[in-house]
């Protein structure tokens, strides 16, 4: 089946069995291999992109349903010599051990603070209707969907606490 996907703002010719997961036509087709295929049950986090910039398992959707949707995935938040600001904080705290699961940390991160921004509450909001405030808790709770097996949770938080007064004037960007 023949389809077009806007991957890091470039449309991508694909043509795939229409069986194929986004994760598999990303990593496999389209050679970005940055979103990881951790459990393939959508209960890791090491396959989180923004699908019109709300996060997702991209391992438990298929890429046919996704013609015309934008996909931003880690190869198009930052390059090497020019990380962005959750990159960087990732770096700069050690927010990633074995890194098999920081692109999909930073990309439900970048997700996260878009609904921040947007004031929609978790689990833990003590009240639904006020904006969301931006502790750790909230951001553990929102966060809670991407499993590290090196546990570098703290590093992972002390990141984004850093990154987002930078990161969320851009993470907006990725809601709208």
């Amino acid at each position: 089946m023949k389809l077009t996907l806007n991957v890091n703002g470039e449309d991508r010719d694909l043509d795939i069995d229409p069986r194929t997961t986004l994760l598999d036509a990303l990593r496999n087709h389209l050679e970005l291999t940055g979103s990881k295929k951790g459990c393939d049950h959508g209960q890791c986090g090491a396959c989180t992109i923004l699908l019109n910039g709300r996060r997702i398992n991209a391992c438990l959707t298929l890429a046919v349903m996704h013609e015309g949707d934008e996909i931003l995935t880690i190869e198009g938040v930052g390059q090497p010599g020019s990380l962005s600001p959750l990159q960087r904080a990732f770096v700069q705290n050690d927010g990633y051990q074995c890194g098999y699961c920081t692109p999909g940390q930073i990309m439900s991160a970048k997700g996260m603070m878009a609904e921040f921004d947007l004031g929609w509450p978790s689990n833990v909001s003590d009240d639904l209707t006020a904006v969301p405030d931006f502790s750790r808790t909230e951001i553990r709770e929102r966060m809670s969907g991407n499993l590290c097996r090196c546990s570098a949770y703290p590093g992972i938080c002390a990141a984004i606490e850093e990154a987002a007064p930078e990161e969320r004037n851009t993470g907006t960007e990725a809601a709208e």
